[in-house]
Protein backbone atom coordinates (compact mmCIF):
# COMPACT_ATOMS: atom_id res chain seq x y z
CA UNK A 1 0.00 0.00 0.00
CA UNK A 2 1.50 3.34 -1.18
CA UNK A 3 0.10 6.50 0.95
CA UNK A 4 0.65 9.90 -0.20
CA UNK A 5 0.04 12.50 2.42
CA UNK A 6 -0.29 16.26 1.98
CA UNK A 7 0.73 18.69 4.68
CA UNK A 8 1.70 21.99 5.55
CA UNK A 9 5.00 22.39 7.54
CA UNK A 10 3.61 22.64 10.92
CA UNK A 11 0.36 20.07 10.21
CA UNK A 12 -0.20 17.53 13.26
CA UNK A 13 -1.19 14.64 11.59
CA UNK A 14 1.65 14.68 9.04
CA UNK A 15 4.03 15.06 12.17
CA UNK A 16 2.38 11.78 13.12
CA UNK A 17 2.74 9.97 10.20
CA UNK A 18 6.57 10.77 9.62
CA UNK A 19 7.36 9.84 13.23
CA UNK A 20 5.02 7.24 13.39
CA UNK A 21 3.69 8.20 16.59
CA UNK A 22 1.38 5.95 18.37
CA UNK A 23 -0.97 4.63 17.57
CA UNK A 24 -0.01 4.67 13.41
CA UNK A 25 1.26 1.79 12.47
CA UNK A 26 1.41 0.91 8.76
CA UNK A 27 3.86 -2.06 7.02
CA UNK A 28 4.06 0.02 3.84
CA UNK A 29 5.68 3.20 2.09
CA UNK A 30 4.20 6.49 3.11
CA UNK A 31 4.92 9.45 1.35
CA UNK A 32 4.59 13.02 2.96
CA UNK A 33 4.85 16.20 1.00
CA UNK A 34 4.57 19.28 2.58
CA UNK A 35 3.42 21.84 0.48
CA UNK A 36 3.70 25.57 -0.68
CA UNK A 37 1.17 27.33 -1.92
CA UNK A 38 -1.55 25.16 -3.66
CA UNK A 39 -4.41 26.30 -6.08
CA UNK A 40 -5.91 24.74 -9.06
CA UNK A 41 -2.58 25.06 -11.18
CA UNK A 42 -0.47 23.05 -8.62
CA UNK A 43 1.21 20.18 -10.28
CA UNK A 44 0.80 16.76 -8.28
CA UNK A 45 1.36 14.16 -11.39
CA UNK A 46 4.66 13.36 -10.57
CA UNK A 47 4.49 12.91 -6.51
CA UNK A 48 1.22 10.92 -7.11
CA UNK A 49 2.39 8.06 -9.74
CA UNK A 50 2.52 4.17 -7.44
CA UNK A 51 0.42 5.88 -4.90
CA UNK A 52 -2.67 3.70 -3.99
CA UNK A 53 -4.03 6.30 -0.91
CA UNK A 54 -4.16 9.84 -0.83
CA UNK A 55 -4.93 11.59 2.05
CA UNK A 56 -5.34 15.29 1.69
CA UNK A 57 -4.11 17.63 4.71
CA UNK A 58 -2.68 20.47 3.44
CA UNK A 59 -5.22 23.76 3.69
CA UNK A 60 -5.41 27.11 4.50
CA UNK A 61 -6.51 27.53 8.05
CA UNK A 62 -8.49 30.48 9.68
CA UNK A 63 -6.24 32.68 10.23
CA UNK A 64 -7.29 35.62 13.46
CA UNK A 65 -6.80 38.85 12.50
CA UNK A 66 -7.51 38.43 8.52
CA UNK A 67 -5.58 41.20 7.22
CA UNK A 68 -5.82 40.33 3.14
CA UNK A 69 -8.76 42.19 1.40
CA UNK A 70 -10.16 39.22 0.26
CA UNK A 71 -9.55 35.94 2.69
CA UNK A 72 -13.03 33.99 1.33
CA UNK A 73 -11.22 33.99 -2.30
CA UNK A 74 -8.42 32.91 -0.98
CA UNK A 75 -9.84 30.59 1.35
CA UNK A 76 -11.44 29.14 -2.44
CA UNK A 77 -8.47 29.29 -3.87
CA UNK A 78 -6.60 26.35 -1.53
CA UNK A 79 -9.01 24.71 -0.21
CA UNK A 80 -11.99 25.01 -2.69
CA UNK A 81 -9.91 24.95 -5.98
CA UNK A 82 -6.85 23.17 -4.74
CA UNK A 83 -8.53 20.05 -3.30
CA UNK A 84 -10.36 19.85 -6.52
CA UNK A 85 -7.43 19.99 -8.84
CA UNK A 86 -5.34 17.31 -6.47
CA UNK A 87 -8.51 15.16 -6.90
CA UNK A 88 -8.65 15.30 -10.48
CA UNK A 89 -5.15 14.98 -10.94
CA UNK A 90 -5.71 11.47 -8.29
CA UNK A 91 -8.20 9.74 -10.45
CA UNK A 92 -6.02 10.49 -13.67
CA UNK A 93 -2.76 8.58 -11.85
CA UNK A 94 -4.83 5.22 -10.87
CA UNK A 95 -5.46 6.12 -7.50
CA UNK A 96 -7.75 3.96 -5.97
CA UNK A 97 -8.73 5.78 -2.54
CA UNK A 98 -9.28 9.47 -1.22
CA UNK A 99 -9.00 10.48 1.85
CA UNK A 100 -10.18 14.08 2.70
CA UNK A 101 -9.29 15.40 6.46
CA UNK A 102 -12.18 18.59 5.81
CA UNK A 103 -13.48 20.21 9.29
CA UNK A 104 -16.19 20.17 11.55
CA UNK A 105 -16.41 24.30 10.20
CA UNK A 106 -17.57 22.57 6.98
CA UNK A 107 -21.46 22.33 9.18
CA UNK A 108 -21.09 25.19 11.47
CA UNK A 109 -18.48 26.90 13.82
CA UNK A 110 -21.51 26.77 16.64
CA UNK A 111 -24.51 25.26 17.34
CA UNK A 112 -26.54 24.51 20.12
CA UNK A 113 -27.93 21.33 18.72
CA UNK A 114 -25.08 17.88 18.93
CA UNK A 115 -24.16 17.39 15.28
CA UNK A 116 -24.44 14.36 13.31
CA UNK A 117 -23.85 13.36 9.77
CA UNK A 118 -27.32 14.18 9.01
CA UNK A 119 -27.22 17.56 10.21
CA UNK A 120 -27.55 20.44 7.67
CA UNK A 121 -24.81 22.12 6.73
CA UNK A 122 -24.71 25.62 6.94
CA UNK A 123 -20.83 27.12 7.77
CA UNK A 124 -21.03 30.58 8.86
CA UNK A 125 -16.87 31.09 8.23
CA UNK A 126 -14.69 31.35 4.76
CA UNK A 127 -13.07 28.41 6.02
CA UNK A 128 -16.16 26.71 6.38
CA UNK A 129 -17.76 27.08 3.04
CA UNK A 130 -14.58 26.62 1.77
CA UNK A 131 -14.03 23.06 3.22
CA UNK A 132 -17.81 22.46 2.51
CA UNK A 133 -17.27 23.05 -1.25
CA UNK A 134 -14.18 20.88 -0.80
CA UNK A 135 -16.14 18.32 0.21
CA UNK A 136 -19.16 19.16 -2.78
CA UNK A 137 -16.14 18.87 -5.64
CA UNK A 138 -14.72 15.88 -4.44
CA UNK A 139 -17.91 13.85 -4.41
CA UNK A 140 -18.96 14.98 -7.89
CA UNK A 141 -15.97 14.54 -9.32
CA UNK A 142 -15.11 11.04 -7.93
CA UNK A 143 -18.14 9.69 -8.65
CA UNK A 144 -17.90 8.85 -12.08
CA UNK A 145 -14.67 7.55 -11.54
CA UNK A 146 -13.04 3.96 -10.01
CA UNK A 147 -11.70 6.22 -7.06
CA UNK A 148 -13.70 5.88 -3.70
CA UNK A 149 -13.25 8.19 -1.04
CA UNK A 150 -13.61 9.24 2.71
CA UNK A 151 -13.94 12.50 4.13
CA UNK A 152 -13.34 13.56 7.72
CA UNK A 153 -14.85 16.31 9.66
CA UNK A 154 -12.94 16.80 13.20
CA UNK A 155 -13.40 18.90 15.83
CA UNK A 156 -11.29 21.46 16.85
CA UNK A 157 -7.36 19.08 16.60
CA UNK A 158 -4.79 19.69 19.33
CA UNK A 159 -1.69 18.14 20.34
CA UNK A 160 1.67 18.95 20.68
CA UNK A 161 2.83 21.52 18.32
CA UNK A 162 -0.76 22.23 17.95
CA UNK A 163 -2.01 23.85 21.23
CA UNK A 164 -2.64 27.55 20.78
CA UNK A 165 -5.81 27.23 21.74
CA UNK A 166 -4.74 25.56 25.13
CA UNK A 167 -2.07 28.30 25.32
CA UNK A 168 -4.58 31.23 25.65
CA UNK A 169 -5.78 29.41 28.87
CA UNK A 170 -2.83 28.36 30.24
CA UNK A 171 -1.60 31.95 30.31
CA UNK A 172 -4.88 32.98 31.56
CA UNK A 173 -4.33 30.17 34.29
CA UNK A 174 -1.11 31.05 35.32
CA UNK A 175 -1.35 34.51 35.96
CA UNK A 176 -2.84 33.52 39.08
CA UNK A 177 -6.13 35.81 39.14
CA UNK A 178 -9.54 34.82 39.16
CA UNK A 179 -11.16 33.94 35.57
CA UNK A 180 -14.40 34.97 35.04
CA UNK A 181 -15.68 31.77 33.34
CA UNK A 182 -17.67 30.43 36.14
CA UNK A 183 -21.18 30.60 35.01
CA UNK A 184 -20.56 28.99 31.05
CA UNK A 185 -22.80 26.15 30.68
CA UNK A 186 -21.48 25.86 27.01
CA UNK A 187 -20.03 22.53 25.89
CA UNK A 188 -17.62 21.62 23.26
CA UNK A 189 -15.62 18.66 21.91
CA UNK A 190 -12.04 18.48 20.81
CA UNK A 191 -10.53 15.86 19.13
CA UNK A 192 -6.36 14.79 20.21
CA UNK A 193 -4.40 14.10 17.29
CA UNK A 194 -3.48 10.90 18.33
CA UNK A 195 -7.03 10.02 18.07
CA UNK A 196 -7.45 11.50 14.54
CA UNK A 197 -5.03 10.07 13.38
CA UNK A 198 -5.81 6.54 14.22
CA UNK A 199 -9.24 7.10 12.86
CA UNK A 200 -7.19 7.84 9.47
CA UNK A 201 -5.53 4.80 9.52
CA UNK A 202 -8.75 2.71 10.15
CA UNK A 203 -10.39 4.53 7.07
CA UNK A 204 -7.23 3.16 4.72
CA UNK A 205 -8.24 -0.19 4.34
CA UNK A 206 -11.80 -0.97 5.87
CA UNK A 207 -14.30 -1.70 3.42
CA UNK A 208 -16.77 0.21 4.87
CA UNK A 209 -15.35 3.44 4.67
CA UNK A 210 -15.55 3.99 1.06
CA UNK A 211 -18.17 7.02 0.18
CA UNK A 212 -18.69 8.00 3.61
CA UNK A 213 -18.48 11.00 5.96
CA UNK A 214 -16.87 10.14 9.58
CA UNK A 215 -17.22 13.40 12.35
CA UNK A 216 -14.27 12.45 14.43
CA UNK A 217 -14.06 13.48 18.41
CA UNK A 218 -12.55 12.26 21.27
CA UNK A 219 -16.15 11.44 22.56
CA UNK A 220 -16.21 13.78 26.04
CA UNK A 221 -18.24 17.20 25.38
CA UNK A 222 -16.98 19.30 28.38
CA UNK A 223 -17.69 23.06 29.01
CA UNK A 224 -15.12 25.65 29.31
CA UNK A 225 -14.90 25.79 32.71
CA UNK A 226 -14.38 22.00 33.20
CA UNK A 227 -11.36 22.43 30.22
CA UNK A 228 -10.07 25.41 32.18
CA UNK A 229 -9.90 23.09 35.30
CA UNK A 230 -8.58 19.98 33.37
CA UNK A 231 -5.83 22.53 31.96
CA UNK A 232 -4.96 23.76 35.45
CA UNK A 233 -4.69 20.09 36.83
CA UNK A 234 -2.26 19.16 34.25
CA UNK A 235 0.41 22.59 34.96
CA UNK A 236 -0.17 22.13 38.75
CA UNK A 237 -1.92 25.41 39.28
CA UNK A 238 -4.98 26.47 41.52
CA UNK A 239 -7.77 28.39 39.61
CA UNK A 240 -10.46 30.16 40.33
CA UNK A 241 -13.40 30.79 38.65
CA UNK A 242 -16.33 33.49 39.07
CA UNK A 243 -19.51 33.66 37.75
CA UNK A 244 -19.28 36.65 35.76
CA UNK A 245 -22.52 37.12 33.58
CA UNK A 246 -22.37 36.34 29.87
CA UNK A 247 -23.58 39.82 28.73
CA UNK A 248 -20.82 41.25 30.51
CA UNK A 249 -18.25 39.00 28.65
CA UNK A 250 -19.52 39.75 25.08
CA UNK A 251 -19.18 43.66 25.98
CA UNK A 252 -15.47 42.81 27.10
CA UNK A 253 -15.02 41.36 23.60
CA UNK A 254 -16.78 44.33 22.01
CA UNK A 255 -14.52 46.52 23.73
CA UNK A 256 -11.58 44.84 22.64
CA UNK A 257 -12.73 44.84 18.97
CA UNK A 258 -13.04 48.75 19.66
CA UNK A 259 -9.20 48.65 21.30
CA UNK A 260 -7.39 46.80 18.47
CA UNK A 261 -9.59 48.97 15.77
CA UNK A 262 -7.71 52.03 17.50
CA UNK A 263 -4.31 50.44 18.18
CA UNK A 264 -3.70 48.39 15.71
CA UNK A 265 -2.98 46.02 18.26
CA UNK A 266 -4.06 42.44 18.93
CA UNK A 267 -5.52 41.72 22.15
CA UNK A 268 -6.04 38.73 23.94
CA UNK A 269 -9.99 39.46 24.22
CA UNK A 270 -12.19 39.91 21.78
CA UNK A 271 -15.33 39.05 20.29
CA UNK A 272 -13.66 36.17 18.38
CA UNK A 273 -11.74 35.06 21.09
CA UNK A 274 -15.25 35.49 23.56
CA UNK A 275 -17.56 33.62 21.29
CA UNK A 276 -15.41 30.40 21.02
CA UNK A 277 -15.08 30.79 25.35
CA UNK A 278 -18.98 30.76 25.48
CA UNK A 279 -20.21 28.93 22.31
CA UNK A 280 -21.17 25.28 22.14
CA UNK A 281 -20.36 22.60 19.38
CA UNK A 282 -20.61 19.46 19.92
CA UNK A 283 -20.94 16.38 17.87
CA UNK A 284 -22.23 12.41 17.60
CA UNK A 285 -19.37 10.37 16.37
CA UNK A 286 -20.88 6.98 16.99
CA UNK A 287 -21.51 6.66 13.22
CA UNK A 288 -17.69 6.13 12.54
CA UNK A 289 -17.61 3.99 15.81
CA UNK A 290 -20.19 1.81 14.23
CA UNK A 291 -19.50 1.57 10.80
CA UNK A 292 -15.59 1.01 11.01
CA UNK A 293 -15.90 -0.43 15.14
CA UNK A 294 -13.35 2.95 16.03
CA UNK A 295 -12.70 3.88 19.24
CA UNK A 296 -10.94 6.82 20.34
CA UNK A 297 -7.75 5.24 21.99
CA UNK A 298 -7.04 8.82 23.87
CA UNK A 299 -9.60 10.44 26.58
CA UNK A 300 -9.44 14.16 26.33
CA UNK A 301 -7.42 13.78 29.72
CA UNK A 302 -4.67 11.19 28.15
CA UNK A 303 -4.87 14.03 25.17
CA UNK A 304 -4.12 17.31 27.46
CA UNK A 305 -1.56 15.59 29.59
CA UNK A 306 0.63 14.61 26.35
CA UNK A 307 -0.33 18.01 24.94
CA UNK A 308 0.90 20.22 27.86
CA UNK A 309 3.19 18.60 29.86
CA UNK A 310 6.13 17.96 27.43
CA UNK A 311 6.71 21.30 27.62
CA UNK A 312 6.34 22.60 30.99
Amino acid sequence: MYLFVTEEPQNLCGQCFERSCPPVSLSGPIRIVKVGPIDEKTDWQEALQGIDIVIHLAARAHIINETIPNPEAEFIKVNTQGTANLVEQSIQAGVKHFIFVSSIHAMAAESDNILNENSPCHPDSPYGRSKLQAEQALINLAKDSNMTWTILRPTLVYGLGNRANMERLMKLIKRGLPLPFGALKNRRSFVFVGNLVAAIITCLDHPNAANQIFLISDNQAVSTPQLIRLIAQQIQQPCQLLPVPTTLLRFLGYLGDTIESITGKNLPFNTYSIDRLLGSLTVNSSHIQKTLDWQPTFTLEQGLAQTIQPEN
